[in-house]
């Protein structure tokens, strides 16, 4: 599996997540939170962190050269406290929003925290494919390039 693939199945764990946390950030026309809502938002958001924590790892592990690896190994440790601190701010938020139904300030920490996570998955991806990261081996089949680690796993991709 090359490094870009192993960032896109973090990524695809964390969609329920995120499905969680839009559902919240819907407009809800008055509808009151679910009794749970605080519950719900911190466990999604902590599987969200927990996912682009190790998908920082692999992006790290994907660099060969030392030097590009400590600048991407600062930047990514900025933007993983960035999103961890909206990620508290959300689940703050979603206790308040339970306590005194300000939904609004809810699906605006909801919003940014979604936003985060997606530049979080920009930043890893560029990490994972620039010059010293490791190419994917392709093979020729006839016109069709197929990548190595996609035989390996016993499918093909195009």
């Amino acid at each position: 599996m090359t490094g870009t693939e192993e960032l896109r199945d973090y990524q695809a764990r964390c969609i329920p997540h995120i499905a969680v946390l839009h559902m919240f950030a819907s407009d809800m026309l008055g509808t009151p939170l679910p009794p749970d809502a605080t519950e719900q938002v911190a466990q999604a958001t902590s599987a969200i962190l927990a996912e682009a924590k190790a998908a920082g790892r692999a992006a790290l592990a994907a660099v060969s050269d030392s030097r590009p690896r400590s600048a991407n190994l600062s930047l990514l440790a900025a933007r993983q406290a960035r999103l961890e601190h909206a990620a508290d701010d959300a689940v703050a938020s979603a206790r308040e929003a339970a306590y005194s139904g300000n939904i609004a300030a809810l699906r605006q920490r909801l919003q940014r925290f979604v936003v985060l996570t997606t530049a979080m998955w920009t930043v890893q991806l560029s990490v994972c494919e620039q010059p010293g990261a490791p190419a994917a081996e392709w093979h020729e089949a006839g016109a069709e390039r197929i990548p190595v680690s996609s035989l390996r796993a016993g499918r093909r991709s195009s």
